[in-house]
């Protein structure tokens, strides 16, 4: 093991730690926002603010990482991130907190993650060896899942003891620790070509178009995971907490578990992966883990009725993410040349997000307007659906399950059998 890489491992369990911090906030702001008017739709604005300005800002953010030192642009996005949650605490410290300010600062976020995303990717390639990538891409999955199961137990602790104020302070420990052992510990070997003339902001964003335009293959699996990600944002992450809360009489220690349970999910994916000792198929450790995290955590989680239930749905869903996210990292940092990673990784995240808002929007619509309306009338459909998933309120938010984990399945398998994806791993 080289000893930047040992230094890597130093820097990855204090973002571990830093992940933790703000998850917890997170968490806490999730039960806060929910408990001031009981809406979907609330919860989904939040993430709706984030993704927005990301997806914009990742059309021009790509050039800008690959012209400028990585380990700054890291630096300069955690402070401003850091300076966000101060600014939340200073407001709830105050007594004016308000659902609008949060909005604002998952806005601002949203807009600094388009730059720190593909700074940290390029970073992790730069210090990483090639034959460690699958490996790390376990250890991420391991560590933000563990972030998971930890998070609701010490927000609910802290939470109890000291109220949102604290949950922000610990969160505000952890950024400096995070950011000490960035600017002081980890080496990323910088090299940042001159910039020659005037280009347009949007220069990098448009040569990451062409070079993923006559690379098909990888062209594909971003297409194709954006829609996988449009599927799972109608649902998870947007109106899992909503449609708990609402089958649980807003029992918030209910909540807790089944993230807990979705984190163990994710953190058993995340050691197998770190192993090394998966092998195999890119395309086939992409999407038959995708198809599957459909079929059984959609479904599960919609015909679930208690907390037992609704966590081993959040297994069956999360366990499978590590052999996704490894599958995509090594097609991207294996076929990418490094010089242009930047551009790629940012057009990636364009594309591959830019579904998230509109499902997340989509989501809490549909589940306020839509479906928690429609199951409560009486008819042949509604009478098979509360055999299913029951009758109350929630009822329509799992039906939304049941939907997402039969299309989102039948989705995965067809782009298995796409030719372009499928000769990636023959070429």
């Amino acid at each position: 093991m080289n000893s930047n890489f040992k230094r890597y491992i130093i820097f990855w369990l204090s973002q571990t730690f830093s992940q933790l911090g703000s998850s917890m906030t997170g968490f806490a702001l999730i039960l806060w926002v929910y408990s001031k008017n009981g809406s979907a739709m609330t919860v989904s604005l939040m993430s709706f603010c984030n993704y927005v300005p990301y997806i914009l800002a990742s059309l021009f953010a790509g050039d800008f990482v690959d012209r400028h030192s990585k380990k700054k642009i890291m630096l300069t996005a955690d402070t401003i991130a850091a300076a966000c949650s101060a600014v939340v605490l200073a407001l709830s410290v105050g007594g004016c907190l308000q659902i609008w300010n949060i909005y604002v600062v998952n806005f601002i976020l949203g807009f600094m993650n388009a730059f720190q995303g593909p700074a940290s990717s390029v970073a992790l390639g730069k210090v990483v060896p090639k034959d460690k990538l699958e490996q790390v891409s376990g250890m991420n999955s391991f560590s933000g899942n563990m972030v998971t199961v930890l998070s609701p137990i010490f927000a609910a602790s802290l939470f109890a003891g000291g109220g949102l104020k604290l949950i922000l302070a610990v969160d505000l420990g952890s950024f400096l620790f995070a950011f000490c052992v960035l600017l002081f510990v980890l080496r990323i070997p910088e090299d940042v070509p001159q910039k020659s003339g005037k280009t347009s902001a949007f220069a990098g964003c448009v040569e990451g178009f062409r070079y993923l335009w006559s690379n098909r293959g990888i062209f594909m699996v971003i297409v194709t995971m954006t829609l996988i990600n449009f599927f799972s944002r109608l649902t998870y992450e947007n109106i899992l907490s909503p449609m708990i809360l609402s089958r649980s009489g807003n029992d918030s220690a209910s909540l807790g578990i089944v993230n807990a349970a979705m984190g163990i999910g994710g953190i058993v994916g995340g050691i197998i992966v770190s192993t090394g000792k998966v092998k195999g198929s890119s395309a086939k450790l992409i999407y038959i883990p995708a198809m599957l995290s459909f079929l059984f955590g959609d479904i599960l989680m919609g015909v679930g009725r208690n907390t037992a239930m609704w966590s081993l749905a959040g297994i069956a869903a999360s366990l499978p993410i590590a052999f996704i996210n490894a599958g995509q990292m090594v097609i991207l940092y294996k076929r990418v040349p490094e010089e242009i990673q930047g551009r790629i990784f940012a057009v990636r995240n364009a594309l591959q997000y830019s579904t998230i808002p509109i499902g997340i929007l989509l989501g809490g619509f549909l589940a306020d307007y839509v479906f928690e309306p429609f199951v409560v009338k009486e008819n042949a459909v509604t009478f098979i659906l509360h055999k299913l998933v029951g009758t109350g309120a929630g009822s329509g938010m799992a039906v939304m399950f049941l939907c997402t984990g039969v299309l989102g399945a039948l989705f995965s398998l067809i782009s298995y059998h796409q030719k372009d994806i499928r000769e990636l791993d023959q070429s």
